[in-house]
């Protein structure tokens, strides 16, 4: 993996020139400040690429969203949080430098929002991957109600439709309202509101508070 430094400085020189915002200018002083000067840099790519796919296709931003987070590393939350489970904020892994399939899924979701696109496209897919034998997390883009979904994933780095990864067996799926349990390969049935789910509120008012924690290991190379 290239160091992320690199990454970023090339990104940033190769964008067109956009002001951020006071708020995102205040993320990035803040994130400097609790991981250091690269995981600034970092944010600053981060919030460049946003303002910089809005006007983009649908697909292009996925695309976008993607690949950039697909760089960063995979560590298990107990290695890098010190708990079983701990669901980042976008904010948390892009200063960590690090996470797991649950923090690269949030990221993007959180990402394609603020893209503009509707949160009735995007899920977030709790599925067991079936070749390495554990849980893990992807992100279904829905073009239309009943298209089949493309997934965004980070052991995949090439976004694909539901039905070309057959790795993956769908478990329960949600997004910023509803709560669904998969019944099988593209059937689902709605469970309830997402707000059943604690670790989704815990992660939801820490993004609204921009608060953030520091894991127990340095990533940050």
């Amino acid at each position: 993996m290239r160091t992320w430094w690199l990454i970023c400085a090339g990104f940033l020189f190769s964008v067109s020139v956009l002001a951020l915002t006071e708020i995102e200018n205040r993320q990035i002083d803040r994130v400097t400040q609790t991981y250091g000067q690269r995981a600034g840099l970092r944010v600053s790519a981060w919030r460049h690429l946003l303002a910089d796919a809005v006007q983009l296709q649908e697909q292009e931003k996925l695309e976008k969203v993607n690949r950039f987070f697909n760089q960063l590393y995979f560590v298990d939350d107990i290695e890098l949080w010190g708990q079983k489970d701990y669901w980042a904020t976008p904010l948390e892994f892009l200063g960590s430098n690090a996470g797991d399939c649950e923090d690269f899924s949030i990221a993007k979701y959180f990402s394609l929002r603020e893209l503009g696109i509707a949160d009735s496209k995007l899920r977030l897919v709790y599925v067991k991957a079936i070749e390495i034998n554990q849980f893990h997390m992807v992100v279904a883009y829905y073009p239309t109600p009943t298209a089949e979904p493309l997934l965004l994933d980070n052991l995949d780095g090439e976004i694909k439709k539901a039905s070309k990864r057959k790795d993956l067996l769908p478990i329960y799926s949600f997004n910023g309202s509803r709560l669904w349990l998969m019944k099988g390969r593209g059937q689902s049935k709605v469970a309830g509101k997402s707000s059943r789910l604690s670790l989704w509120n815990d992660l939801r008012q820490r993004s609204s508070t921009d608060r953030l924690n520091k894991p127990i290991k340095d990533y940050d190379g």
